[in-house]
């Protein structure tokens, strides 16, 4: 008979996880990081110091700054808020997708539907219900804002991301559950422009899920067999908010 009861198993499982590598994927923020450009810069001021017997702060941001996670209803109507997502939906198996080179080349890259089959013909098919980051290691000009932003001339950003089709290929076809990227928005730049909004942004949110932007050290996690965590604070009725996200090497 085995004497291993379930909370030994579970102190096992604790041990094991412990045992292996864990890689921050979250920006650390202040009043001078890089931010969606409708936003104000973050405040932080202090209310009390050590001589007053404690050190206490107020902080104010928009819900969607730093590395962060974005409610189904940021973009929805009638979509679930932060408070209701539960919590065993922020744990996922993470898939990441590659695509440094190309937007080093190109910082205007959309990933396609081909992008993901040439992934999948070298590391295998993405599973049902994980977690798909987009590695573009845009996340190494953080916190330079002008170079986050990456404007031209004309005042235009130019930035990479995800193609709608490529969403609704992952979402429809590959039935996964959430996405990620490193850059403030789901679209490029360059399809904003086009589409005149964020049509991927609000396909991804429409499916009622929850994804996290602003995501960093991607470059430090295989293809496959990895696993996330996407844990915040629960204030009422948010349509997102800060994150620290992170993921568990195998």
């Amino acid at each position: 008979m085995s004497t291993v009861t379930p909370e030994n198993e579970l102190l096992k499982a604790i041990e094991v996880l412990k045992s292996k590598e864990w890689v921050d994927l979250t920006h650390t923020f202040g009043p001078d990081s890089p931010h969606f450009s409708a936003f104000k810069d973050a405040e932080i001021k202090t209310l009390f110091t050590h001589d007053d017997g404690f050190f206490a702060q107020r902080f104010n941001f928009p819900g969607q700054y730093g590395t962060h996670i974005d409610a189904p209803v940021h973009f929805v109507r009638n979509q679930r808020y932060l408070e209701e997502l539960g919590l065993k939906e922020l744990v996922l198996p993470l898939v990441v997708l590659d695509k440094s080179k190309e937007v080093e080349e190109k910082n205007d890259f959309i990933l396609s539907i081909d992008d993901i089959l040439s992934f999948e013909a070298e590391h295998g098919k993405i599973e049902a219900g994980t977690f798909v980051a987009l590695r573009t290691d845009w996340s190494h000009r953080w916190p330079d804002k002008e170079a986050f932003e990456n404007k031209d001339e004309e005042g235009n950003s130019h930035t990479p991301g995800w193609g709608i089709d490529a969403l609704k290929f992952l979402f429809e076809e590959r039935n996964i559950k959430a996405v990620g990227h490193e850059t403030f928005d789901t679209d490029a730049a360059i399809d904003v422009r086009k589409n005149g909004s964020l049509i991927g942004e609000y396909y991804v949110l429409e499916q009622d899920t929850f994804q996290v932007e602003l995501l960093t050290n991607l470059d430090k996690v295989p293809a496959k067999g990895a696993v996330i965590f996407n844990i915040s604070p629960k204030p009422e009725k948010a349509t997102g908010f800060p994150v620290r996200s992170f993921a568990i090497l195998p």
